[in-house]
């Protein structure tokens, strides 16, 4: 009996051998099923792109990580803008994002957003982000290129119908109907404005980089801030020296910026108006009838009618004798300097050119004026 248990226990040993090695490979097996499930568990869904190889590679290292990808770098940190530069990888990026206190480990941030897909998706540009945050929820944010800042643009000679206009498509939480309300009812504090005035007029032509949540009151009072560090001591002195305080200046400003195409003419059809005002001759201006009838969208309609010209309107300075009660749109710079410091010219009409150029030609005399028709 003993010889034949010597001879069989090296059969036996080389089963249980077998059987552990099985085993052994049964369990790297599942291991290597249940990591990238207990990764998705823990941190979300990794990226389509990774191949199954990759795949195993960073599902293992977010697991390996834990902790440094769930907790903030500091719960009572604040918040503070980070930018990516043009061409940053997501090595620099997390790199950064360590340095800057905004994640607690680099490497492990670094990881997700190779597993998440998340690297192939940073943009350049300014993000608000917050120690507080844990790195998943930074990664998130760094999903939304939305700048924290937006350019918006006025264009010379808006209304401020135009104006609001453009606001569904600037960026800015603004609606068109908030700005016109807070634009009828201008902030106080402007001594340039008249008491029961709206900004109309006011509203300096720029471009503004404002806050994404400005609201309409706050938009409003940026742009007559603007208009008041433009309203030096030396323009005032010009409106002055025209006979004119600020308000009237502007008001025919507003006319001058609708009445030329091209900007070197402003000084020219400035002194026209202001000549006409001098002698008691009415402006008789269609940029006044256009603002006068004008409707959505037809904000400046041309050619006029006949009807059209006869509209009962204290805007219509074809019956109205002097300046319009109000500004008709928001003037330029330029066109305020034109109002200021005029050409010194002794014309008293003008009419367009016949060439398409936008450019005018101008008229001492009414049967020059006539002369000087199209053909």
């Amino acid at each position: 009996m003993s010889t034949t248990s010597r001879k069989r226990r090296p059969r036996q040993s080389l089963s249980c051998g077998l059987i552990l090695f099985f085993l052994l490979l049964l369990g790297v097996f599942l291991a290597v099923l249940a990591t990238p499930l207990l990764a998705e568990r823990m941190v979300g869904p990794s990226s389509d792109s990774l191949g199954f190889a990759k795949r195993l590679q960073y599902s293992a290292l977010v697991l390996w990580y834990d902790g440094l990808l769930t907790s903030p770098a500091n719960p009572y940190g604040v918040e503070g803008v980070f930018v990516i530069g043009p061409g940053e990888g997501a090595s620099e990026v997390a790199y950064r994002l360590e340095q800057e206190g905004f994640v607690p480990d680099g490497a492990a941030f670094r990881a997700y957003l190779i597993y998440s897909g998340i690297e192939t998706r940073l943009q350049a540009g300014e993000f608000t982000l917050s120690p507080a945050l844990s790195p998943l929820q930074v990664a998130t944010r760094l999903q939304d290129a939305t700048p924290t800042q937006i350019k918006f643009v006025i264009l010379p000679g808006w209304r401020m119908e135009e104006i609001a206009a453009s606001l569904p498509t600037s960026g800015l939480s603004i609606t068109p109907e908030e700005f016109l309300a807070a634009a009828k009812s201008p902030p106080a504090g402007f001594d340039f404005l008249p008491q029961g005035a709206t900004a109309e007029g006011f509203l300096l032509p720029d471009t503004y980089v404002l806050p994404r949540g400005i609201n309409a009151t706050d938009l409003v009072r940026t742009m007559l801030n603007n208009f008041a560090l433009n309203l030096r001591s030396d323009l005032r002195s010009g409106f002055t020296r025209q006979g004119l305080d600020v308000y009237q200046s502007v008001t025919l400003a507003s006319i001058v910026q609708r009445e030329a195409v091209v900007v070197d003419e402003q000084p020219m059809i400035a002194s026209v108006f202001l000549n006409r005002l001098a002698a008691g001759m009415r402006l008789q201006t269609d940029p006044t009838i256009q603002y006068a009838i004008g409707y959505d969208p037809l904000w400046w309609k041309s050619p006029l009618s006949l009807d059209d010209l006869a509209v009962n309107s204290p805007y219509n300075t074809y019956q109205v004798d002097g300046l319009p009660p109000a500004p008709i749109a928001n003037p330029a710079l330029g066109a305020l300097q034109a109002v200021a410091f005029p050409a010194q010219t002794p014309y008293y009409y003008f009419r367009a050119r016949c060439d398409d150029s936008g450019l005018h030609i101008f008229a001492e005399t009414f049967d020059s004026h006539l002369e000087n028709a199209c053909p």
